[in-house]
């Protein structure tokens, strides 16, 4: 996606699960149905919505159009976080219209609503319900759940009342040897109660950076207690990879490679999302090989895709389809 999010996973069982399906209209749902194709999947069994905001959920109707999707998976009606502000005329006709498409796409399956503590019950991956309409998890996830000494320096952000707070997040597993992190867009504070005092996630081998990489995110006590190998950037041009988020990850010692999906483009910070310094150009990417895509227009085509191939001893390749230069990691000591 082009600063929204999309990701595939197939299961060993051949089970498909797509998380997001980025913003409405044919890009991003042809490029997802297209990687669908190429997977060799003529449906998607579960489609999970993180949330409700239009980079996640506008798509889902446009994909649904072209491919089969059997079980829609949320959090079930959109909550109005405390103290948001009234939206605007113009942003409530917005937000209407994406939810009427997102009804009527989900007509078509089973609706399946999560709250944190939840699975999601695809064949062959153990998919963990961390997040969701505003809370996280109360009870360590089996492994975790030692004291995190990264608390300490924990700064709260402003209290965040946008859609962004709900975000369903959750840990894949695969082989009971490999653990992903992919927990949407969930902001500063509420990644603290997952953090602090006590890590309850545990150790993951690749992290999908939270909120494409932005500022309001990324809390460091969560990205270094998770101790990811690999982090994979859902960026745009021009959104996300904050120059705060590169410091966290260039902080965190288990880091081993960053992987972009896009080159971050030298810009103005922006006061919303918390930015200080001004992200993107040579000091802010990862070199070339590990970014997917180079082109800065939104509608460049082709688009190329990150991949992660994962075995059952827990081993992994990561590959840039842009030019297929892949990566493997052995398999993780700790699990």
């Amino acid at each position: 996606m082009e600063g929204g999010q999309s990701t595939l996973f197939v299961s060993p069982s051949g089970e498909s699960l797509l998380v997001d399906a980025g913003s409405a209209g044919e890009r991003d749902a042809g490029r997802i149905v297209a990687t669908a194709k190429q997977a060799g999947l003529t449906q998607i069994d579960y489609l999970v919505v993180t949330h409700y905001d239009g980079d996640h959920v506008g798509g889902v109707k446009d994909v649904s159009d072209r491919i089969p999707i059997r079980n829609f998976v949320d959090y079930g009606p959109r909550r109005n976080p405390d103290g948001a502000p009234e939206p605007t005329p113009q942003q409530q006709a917005g937000m209407a219209r994406t939810e009427a498409a997102y009804a009527e796409a989900r007509a078509k399956g089973n609706h399946i609503v999560v709250k944190a503590g939840d699975t999601v019950p695809i064949k062959g991956l153990d998919v963990q319900v961390v997040s969701g309409r505003g809370q996280v998890i109360t009870k360590p996830l089996p492994g975790a759940g030692a004291v995190n000494p990264l608390c300490s320096a924990f700064v709260p952000h402003p209290v965040d009342t946008t859609e962004n707070i709900n975000s369903v997040g959750m840990i894949i597993g695969a082989f009971g040897r490999f653990r992903m992190a992919d927990i949407a867009d969930l902001t500063w504070n509420t990644e603290h109660d997952l953090a602090c005092p006590r890590n309850l996630i545990g150790t993951v081998d690749v992290y999908l950076t939270n909120h494409h990489g932005l500022t309001r995110s990324n809390l460091p006590a969560l990205v270094m207690g998770m101790a990811p190998r690999v982090a994979l950037m859902n960026n745009g041009p021009r959104k996300g990879g904050s120059v705060e988020v590169w410091d966290t990850l260039r902080k965190t010692k288990s880091l081993e490679d960053v992987w972009q999906l896009h080159y971050s483009v030298k810009r103005d910070p922006t006061v919303a999302f918390e930015e200080v310094g001004a992200p993107g150009g040579p000091d802010f990417n990862t070199p070339e090989q590990f970014i997917a895509n180079l082109d800065e227009t939104p509608a460049h085509s082709p688009a190329y895709l990150l991949k992660v191939s994962v075995r059952p001893d827990g081993s992994f390749v990561v590959t840039n389809t842009r030019t297929g230069f892949n990566k493997e990691y052995k398999a993780s000591a700790r699990r």
